[in-house]
């Protein structure tokens, strides 16, 4: 199947569960020829059609609670209950029951991508493969591991603080998005309301354009003035995992996302839930996914694979003990990783030439 056609057959599938945005759509699939790295970010229904037929031998693994639409862009820093800064997976939109090499091979396959591009520097493929292969055994040898970088991790903190020296930019780009002109939904407005300091507050809501696999789907932010300053609640609506439309007849359809958060080695944010179908989030400089584009100019990407890796092993080991997936990692031949992700780099990279032609 072409990949305009795949787009268009998902498009339908997602349509008949939420609404869409078709302007929102629209600039997606603009988006989506810029370049490999965000059409990868935009299409994980592709992939899940693509993987198990470009390799079939990192595909037959044991199922866990999987990510699904990992990449080097799907990390971010929340505040914990205690204030704490916390570092680790961003999103869990696309989260099921996957064969758990889907996470490893698709955040190696984002960061061929992502060196290609010259996003990711100062390494080459098969030590960021290593790095990443590095960190997951590393987690599941410690059992999971929270990333709080208060105390620890000062290099991931330094890249990780990089993009917080312009706070005011983070504000002055939200407010200066026009409020919407249709009331949003009833559940999204509560969903807002209960999740904001005090009852009562007067806020206005935008629609936030934001990250490239949701693009199209409903996203309002509340902006209100608390205490001297802006506050901001995101509610992104939710649908099925893409991977149920590559892959229909297995599990039941579902939201997983909460799952995933309460099951996975993680300080919660204690901002983010999920209200029937909407989830919720707070949005501020310190608590939100970071971009690689902000991360300063010499960055260590080794050790920054070496914590997603990691990281990968925290949201893995919330659904398996480690010696299941240690064990299959044993028994897989050396330089598996790289193989896998350059095969899937050639195969997004043929989607996307492809792509570029024309829909």
């Amino acid at each position: 199947m072409k990949i305009q056609r795949a787009t268009e057959k998902y498009e339908a599938w997602l349509g008949e569960r939420i609404p869409l945005i078709e302007a929102d759509l629209k600039r997606k699939h603009a988006l989506m020829k810029e370049g490999p790295f965000p059409f990868l970010r935009a299409t994980f229904y592709r992939w899940a059609q693509a993987w198990p037929d470009v390799s079939p031998e990192t595909f037959k693994a044991p199922v866990a609670l999987t990510v699904g639409d990992l990449h080097v862009e799907n990390f971010g820093t929340w505040r914990d209950i205690e204030g704490r800064l916390i570092w680790g997976v961003n999103d869990f939109d696309e989260v099921w029951w996957i064969p758990y090499t889907c996470d490893l091979v698709r955040l190696a396959t984002s960061a061929l991508l992502a060196i290609g591009s010259q996003h990711l520097t100062c390494i080459e493929p098969k030590p960021a493969c290593e790095a990443i292969l590095q960190g997951y055994k590393e987690g599941l040898r410690a059992g999971g591991k929270v990333f709080v970088l208060a105390e620890h991790h000062p290099t991931l903190r330094g890249m990780a603080v990089e993009r917080l020296k312009d706070p005011e930019g983070f504000w002055e780009k939200l407010n200066a998005i026009p409020a919407v002109r249709q009331e949003p939904p009833a559940s999204a407005t509560k969903a807002l309301r209960r999740m904001l300091p005090e009852r009562g507050l007067k806020f206005r809501v935008v629609h936030r354009l934001a990250g490239l696999g949701s693009l199209g789907r409903r996203r309002y932010v509340a902006l209100a003035q608390w205490r001297g300053g802006t506050i901001a609640r995101e509610a992104k609506e939710l649908a099925d995992s893409a991977w149920l439309f590559a892959r229909p007849g297995g599990r039941k359809s579902g939201i997983l996302y909460q799952e995933a958060l309460d099951r996975s080695v993680r300080c919660p944010d204690p901002f983010v839930q999920l209200r029937g179908r909407w989830i919720v989030r707070r949005l501020a400089p310190d608590c939100s996914r970071i971009e690689l584009s902000s991360l300063p100019a010499r960055h260590d990407a080794a050790r920054l694979l070496r914590a997603m890796g990691f990281e990968t092993a925290n949201v893995h080991l919330g659904s398996r003990e480690a010696r299941v997936f240690s064990q299959d990692l044993a028994a897989r031949k050396p330089g598996w990783l790289l193989r896998a992700a350059s095969a899937m780099m050639q195969s997004v990279r043929s989607d996307w030439e492809e792509w570029k032609k024309g829909e």
